[in-house]
């Protein structure tokens, strides 16, 4: 189980994180949820070890993962909202780059391991291709098969539909529930209510750097009244909030 304590985070003197504490079992989703600017993104690139944590702790299984920002961990596997493909470099290089320059592999072995998830993610036919000739769609895919190549236990998700079409979202959700149902433990930072709707895990509001309601999605739809600040954020559309 992945479990965050009491995290904390200021940025030029504001408070951004706001003693954060949620957990993640194995095989499940986290949903972090409300408008943008709330510290959803920041949360993820701490526990990504991109920031760093003024306070608090993340375990998984008891182990505890360096919040220090000064290395990622190959625990975590990180899926931008951009994407953040490498432009210059192909599909596959894309893939193996990271491999090579980060954990050590072999070129031989690298290749290996990105074939395998071209394959799984259907993008091998676009191997050599670069990431301006795929399509949203196809960029996602390939950032999510990035994310996997060091075989992480964690998964998050920065705003995974802010750069695709609407249309988009029910593949997204599929794709996301699948990470699950393969044991991941997923952390989805978004504000796309539909996307939110379609998922099923536990549900944070965050509001202000803290979390300010949680509960599990089932519970939630069983019952939505007695979460209103969920039910209220929910009820928005907030997919285009800057």
């Amino acid at each position: 189980m992945l479990i965050i304590n009491d995290l904390s985070k200021f940025i030029r003197g504001k408070k951004i994180l706001n003693s954060v504490s949620l957990s993640v079992e194995a095989g499940s989703i986290a949903l972090l949820m409300g408008r943008s600017g709330v510290g959803k993104s920041t949360l993820l690139r701490v526990l990504a070890g991109l920031e760093t944590a003024d306070s608090g702790t993340a375990l998984l299984d008891g182990a505890p993962i360096s919040l220090d920002g000064k290395s990622r961990s190959d625990a975590v596997g990180m899926v931008f909202q951009h994407f953040n493909l490498f432009d210059l470099m192909t599909v596959l290089e894309n893939i193996t780059f990271p491999l090579i320059k980060g954990s050590g592999y072999s070129q031989a072995a690298a290749e290996k391991r990105a074939h395998t998830l071209l394959t799984q993610f259907e993008l091998e036919e676009f191997a050599q291709r670069y990431p301006g000739q795929l399509s949203g769609g196809q960029k996602q895919r390939l950032a999510i098969a990035r994310a996997l190549a060091q075989q992480p236990r964690i998964i998050c998700m920065d705003e995974p539909t802010s750069a695709l079409d609407p249309l988009l979202a029910h593949a997204v959700a599929s794709q996301i529930q699948q990470l699950a149902h393969e044991g991941y433990h997923v952390v989805v930072a978004s504000h796309d209510t539909k996307l939110i709707e379609a998922l099923t895990g536990k549900l944070y509001l965050m509001e202000d750097g803290a979390i300010a309601e949680s509960c599990d999605s089932e519970e939630f739809r069983l019952n939505r009244s007695r979460f209103w600040k969920i039910s209220e954020f929910l009820r928005k559309d907030h997919t285009t909030a800057a």
